[in-house]
């Protein structure tokens, strides 16, 4: 039987960990922040507090990545914990659009930018974004190994943009400029409640600049020794982001002050144009076309290990469950998402149903680090197991790989991962309120995996 290869060290883990984090959010996103707090100090305030929550979220999957070094991440800790059907409809969501929605949106993203460097036609743009899914799909076929030194080059070098970024920010002196000035003014809302709500307005798009982390947990059956290297991977590249995010913001603050930044619509472009003038623009749009195809890579990566788990259990396509002989790589599944994803793009319809079902990620995403409590719940009451078989919720029988459930502990349990259940609580009600109408079309999205989960359960049973 083919199984994952472990060649993943903790230096490759900790890149995808970054790279799962860092796309284009951070040269086109801290505006919304900025313009929902209103002063520099609660705008890097409202980044900390992310970075907390992020941190938060990545001890928890610290310690459910330890528990269960299994590829598929939250799909297993889901299946385990609450049962075979919230599990499904987690990872029918990643396939219907959440993953695959993103390559094309990312593809796309990508492809607008190098068409707009290499000064090609703008109908160059679509043959692009779906020949950089095909040859990434391609490298992800052959091995492990190869997408992984894809994605650490591609890591370094979207951090060397961004670190371009900030040198460019707090170093270079431009007329408009006096090095090292003070941050501008507070212009927050007055009073504590108006703090507050302004705060949580600006969380949400905080948080989803943080999110991505989630996704190494995917590929744990191909990282050597999962139960000490990914959970220091997780914290390592989680804290290397919320620095880097930071400083990016300090710099943004210091050379376009608050204003300027709440009212750009290109923060990145706009610092780098202010300082270096073209050159600057053409830089920071070279170093976006490089994150975004880096964070590509990594989605292509990473995703289809959990179509190959929900084949294994028999609820999904059978021939996506086997690995390839030779390469030990789910190849049918990555050729599946990366079909699946080329037909987003040419259809055009990604970003509308990412708008749709965005909320469903998070509700995935607070499930499963609340997985945990039900795994320490477990631990007060389970006799040590004469085999690796074990009952999910329904009754159903599953073979699991057991971690070294002590190897890592999440600091300050229970609150550590009560802060983050609570912060995807709010980050979901917050999407709801805000798009109504989204939010129950995105519901009936998901909600079409139930009929479909069902019929692949039928047919196991007959099988």
């Amino acid at each position: 039987m083919t199984t994952y290869a472990r060649r993943l060290g903790i230096f490759s883990a900790t890149m995808a960990v970054i790279g799962g984090i860092i796309g284009s959010g951070v040269f086109l996103g801290p505006e919304v922040v900025a313009a929902r707090v209103g002063s520099a100090g609660l705008t890097l305030a409202t980044w900390v507090l992310g970075g907390l929550i992020a941190l938060a979220g990545a001890f928890c999957f610290g310690e459910l990545g330890a528990r269960r070094p299994r590829a598929g991440g939250g799909y297993v800790y889901l299946r385990e914990a609450f049962g075979p059907l919230p599990a499904f409809l987690y990872g029918w969501a990643l396939l219907l659009v959440i993953a695959t929605g993103a390559t094309a949106a990312v593809a796309v993203t990508f492809a607008s930018y190098t068409v707009a460097l290499l000064g090609v036609s703008a109908r160059a743009t679509l043959p692009l974004a779906i020949g950089a899914i095909a040859l990434l799909s391609a490298v992800n076929y052959v091995g492990v190994k190869p997408a992984a030194v894809t994605q650490n080059v591609f890591t370094i070098l979207k951090l060397a943009a961004v670190a371009a970024l900030i040198a460019a920010g707090l170093f270079v002196t431009v007329p408009s400029t006096v090095l090292y000035r003070p941050l501008p003014p507070s212009a927050a809302p007055a009073g504590t409640w108006g703090v507050v709500l302004a705060l949580g307005a600006a969380l949400v798009p905080v948080l989803f600049a943080y999110g991505g982390w989630q996704q190494t947990n995917f590929i744990a059956e191909e990282i050597i020794e999962p139960e000490r290297s990914l959970p220091r991977a997780l914290v390592l590249g989680v804290a290397g982001v919320v620095t880097v995010y930071l400083l990016a913001n300090v710099a943004y603050l210091r050379v376009l002050g608050v204003s300027g930044l709440a009212a750009s619509t290109a923060p990145a472009a706009d610092l780098m144009g202010r300082v270096l003038g073209p050159v600057g623009r053409r830089l920071i749009s070279a170093g976006i076309a490089v994150s975004t195809f880096g964070f590509l890579n990594l989605v292509i990566l990473v995703t289809p290990r959990v179509f190959q788990a929900m084949a294994a259990d028999g609820v999904f396509v059978e021939p996506l469950a086997r690995l390839d002989p030779r390469y030990r790589t789910p190849a049918g599944a990555i050729a599946f998402m990366g079909a699946w994803s080329i037909v987003l793009a040419l259809s055009g319809t990604y970003a509308q149903l990412l708008d749709y079902v965005v909320f469903g990620d998070w509700i995935f995403f607070g499930l499963t680090v609340a997985s945990l409590f039900i795994y320490r719940r477990r631990d007060l009451t389970a006799v040590p197991p004469l085999h690796n078989v074990e009952r999910g919720p329904g009754g159903e029988a599953y073979v699991v790989e057991r971690g070294n459930g002590r190897a890592f502990r999440v600091p300050g349990y229970p609150w550590t991962p009560a802060l983050f259940v609570l912060a995807a609580a709010y980050v979901v009600v917050s999407s709801i309120v805000a798009n109504p109408s989204n939010a129950l079309i995105g519901t009936g999205l998901l909600a079409l995996g139930v009929p479909v989960y069902r019929v692949a359960r039928r047919n196991q049973v007959l099988a």
